[in-house]
């Protein structure tokens, strides 16, 4: 199940965040924070999929955006991947041509 989807700049700034689980406003702020540093140091060489305390994280970046799902451990890491792709990438696409 999707806990969380982020969309995020190269600069750490969170531009889009969707919680499908409730959680303090508090713990919101120190969950970006940590995930996006997690995930900025990463090289493209890397990993995509990373394990973050009690679920993974699944990211992509496209020019300068990433975009972070974070899963619990039933979601298939390769169909979030895709999913990321497929629905807003594409979706970003067709309603955007010129971009």
């Amino acid at each position: 199940m999707i806990k969380f989807f982020l969309m995020v700049n190269k600069q750490g700034q969170t531009r889009l965040s969707k919680y499908y689980e409730h959680v303090d406003i508090n713990k919101h702020t120190l969950l970006e924070t940590e995930v996006v540093k997690r995930c900025l140091s990463l090289s493209n060489e890397q990993c995509s999929f990373i394990e973050y305390k009690d679920f993974k994280l699944i990211h992509r970046q496209y020019a300068a955006l990433f975009i972070v799902v974070g899963v619990d451990d039933t979601e298939t890491e390769m169909a979030i991947y895709e999913f990321i792709h497929n629905s807003f990438v594409g979706g970003f696409r067709n309603q955007y041509p010129k971009i």
